[in-house]
């Protein structure tokens, strides 16, 4: 496991102190208020599913709760994080495993573990993807499917990169300070040719338009591939 300076420590705190509900759905979308919802993911019944980036785990909750997968792995290298979610929905072992790990480093040591992986705005948009994408694919059985949304353009409007380029966004260290995290926003062309590249196929992508707008609104972008059976 990677350690670094936890820049995730204040991220979802204060829903955590009043909000212990495991969710009813999600959505794909930035705002989290409107699109599609977990079924894009297909029927997970009897299937292993590994939630990239999972945070306090809210979205691996409701998979494991209400769609009877084997087991549903919520992998975050945060120890913060990874501290919420164990508060949150440790009660729901054995079917959600809470992994503290980079992702990276978990998927490189589970070959041909996966039927899903996916990943909501999380560790797909904060680690380099020519790094993740092809541990992603050997992580995943013949036929598995990877799914994820990220930002269709920076939040600021700028559009997204033309190339393998990632920005520096701000955070905050636990002590308060500022500091940045690395944040990829690429171009659906370039996310295709990253998939491609470390060895999936049937890439699909599409635009989510912002539900509302304003400030920090932005529409989603949602890819999916498969490995090759």
């Amino acid at each position: 496991m990677t350690t670094t300076t936890d820049l995730w420590h204040h991220y979802g705190r204060t829903r955590a102190e009043h909000d212990r509900a495991v969710p009813e759905t999600f959505y794909w979308t930035w705002a989290q208020d409107a699109g599609p919802g977990p079924d894009v993911l297909g029927d997970l019944t009897g299937l292993c599913v590994g939630d990239l980036g999972a945070g306090a785990a809210r979205h691996a909750a409701h998979l494991a709760v209400r769609h009877q997968p084997s087991r549903v792995d919520a992998i975050d290298s945060s120890p913060a994080q990874h501290s919420t979610a164990t508060n949150l929905f440790a009660g729901l072992a054995p079917r959600l495993v809470l992994v503290h790990a980079d992702v990276v480093d978990h998927l490189s040591t589970a070959p041909e573990t996966y039927d899903v992986l996916y990943s909501v705005f999380g560790a797909v948009d904060f680690t380099d993807p020519r790094d993740l994408l092809p541990a992603a694919a050997s992580a995943l059985r013949p036929g598995g499917r990877l799914v994820f949304s990220c930002l269709a353009h920076y939040l600021s409007g700028a559009p997204a990169q033309p190339d393998v380029v990632h920005a520096d966004v701000p955070a905050k260290t636990p002590d308060g300070e500022a500091t940045t995290l690395r944040r990829w926003v690429l171009q659906e062309q370039v996310w295709t040719k990253l998939l491609g590249e470390a060895g999936l196929t049937g890439i699909t992508t599409d635009v989510l338009p912002a539900s509302a707008d304003g400030q920090r609104c932005a529409d989603t972008l949602l890819v999916s591939a498969h490995r090759g059976a």
